[in-house]
């Protein structure tokens, strides 16, 4: 099972990457042990995961994503943002 990942850097820029275990890479990012890009930049936070049946898939969407301009990330965040909030139950006050 891979993923791949969005992470937002202390900038608001962007990180995509793949990875087995989403945690563990995000932590390397975190200790600059990750891609060269992170390591420069102080990472934030994991804003997006997509599940994927192998490497292959994984990678491809990987680099579909990296095409992409900002706006459409952001877009693709959001979305899922708003998917996920709809399926949290409500609190109770």
């Amino acid at each position: 099972m891979y993923f791949v990942y969005l992470i937002e850097c202390s900038d608001g820029s962007f990180y995509t990457g793949i990875t087995t275990d989403v945690e563990r890479r995000f932590n390397e990012h975190k200790n600059k042990m990750g891609g060269h890009y992170t390591s420069s930049k102080k990472v934030v936070r994991v804003v997006y995961t997509e599940e994927h049946p192998n490497r292959s898939s994984a990678l491809k969407r990987e680099a579909e994503i990296k095409s992409w301009r900002r706006k459409k990330k952001l877009n693709l965040i959001c979305a899922t943002m708003t998917r996920t909030a709809k399926h949290r139950p409500k609190r109770r006050t």
